[in-house]
């Protein structure tokens, strides 16, 4: 595969994205949407009340242009375009709902899991008409299992919904997610040239430029904040090219950071509910460190460094390195 092709993508989406982002964030404050902050959050974040969201539409943007521009066009292809659009498309709605109409929560959680599951539903049509390989295998082996349609399917609508769902609850102190994202689609560039899967390739490099354009604006202290309609857009993407890179179970090991993030958040509410304490001082984990006294910026530069580590792991486990 043609490493120039993936540097070309992730330029060209890398300028697309610092491009449109000062055409959008002027556009946000102009239309209010700008973001509400939870009163039970660190109260740190009460300044950022007001700070343009829904900036995940420059990504998605971004990416689309350079993914339609660079791509070939093939059942995978489409794979990742559903997954990606169609998961930010369930984020735009839950951000636009949430600014426009003054709605806390935005979607209602049905509304939300009925969208993921259309598209998830759309993915894995799509898959069955490409005879997609049921078989997973396992991270620093040679040992595989074919799963066979209904287990390997539902256990795909699964794990995209799960995905998605942790990515979201990363997006939440200025750049964590832009650039534990961005480290992620960099493992995953690697594993989808290796696997000589230009989409995936292609798909990831694209994400690599937008997330790393979007951060040039979304460091600390943020100008504008990406909202649902990037975290789950990114996610979508993800977890698509976990899916056609048949690396579905290192998203557990390259996808650490995530992975963390949404387990603080099960054990945080099951312990509440079945003990009535909790574990973390706030879930996700990054509001408990910066609970404990951490600066913000500490906070996200170590989860960058321990996502750079799982991104290094899972390559090894890989053969990637």
């Amino acid at each position: 595969m043609d490493f120039g092709l993936i540097l070309l993508t992730i330029g060209v989406s890398f300028i697309l994205a610092v491009i449109l982002a000062p055409l959008l964030i002027p556009l946000l404050r102009r239309m209010k949407f700008g973001q509400q902050i939870r009163d039970e959050g660190p109260k740190s974040h009460l300044k950022k009340a007001g700070t343009p969201t829904m900036g995940g539409i420059v990504i998605v943007l971004a990416f689309t242009l350079a993914f339609l521009k660079f791509s070939v066009v093939n059942t995978d292809f489409y794979v990742l375009l559903v997954a990606t659009l169609g998961f930010g498309l369930i984020g735009f709605l839950d951000d636009y709902i949430k600014i426009v109409f003054k709605r806390s929560l935005g979607l209602t959680p049905r509304q939300k899991l009925f969208g993921q599951l259309l598209f998830a539903g759309i993915v894995c049509a799509l898959l069955i008409s490409e005879g997609h390989s049921t078989a997973i295998g396992i991270p620093g082996t040679n040992i595989s299992f074919d799963w066979g349609a209904w287990f390997y399917y539902p256990f795909i609508i699964i794990m995209m919904l799960a995905i998605s769902n942790a990515v979201n609850f990363t997006d939440g102190l200025d750049g964590l997610l832009s650039g534990v994202s961005a480290i992620a689609f960099g493992a995953y560039a690697v594993i989808a040239m290796q696997a000589t899967s230009i989409p995936a390739a292609v798909c990831a490099a694209a994400m690599i430029g937008a997330v790393l354009g979007f951060l040039v604006f979304n460091a600390h202290p943020a100008k504008v904040f990406m909202g649902d309609t990037g975290s789950l857009g990114i996610g979508g993407a993800i977890a698509a090219i976990a899916i056609v890179t048949k690396s579905e179970l290192l998203f557990l090991v390259i996808g650490g950071i995530f992975v963390i993030e949404m387990l603080s958040v099960v054990l945080q509410v099951v312990s509440f509910k079945t003990r009535g304490k909790r574990i973390f001082k706030m879930s996700p984990i990054h509001h408990h460190f910066e609970l404990s006294g951490w600066s913000e910026w500490r906070v996200v530069v170590t989860f960058w460094a321990v996502g750079l580590l799982l991104a290094g792991i899972g390559l090894y486990l890989n053969k990637g390195l």
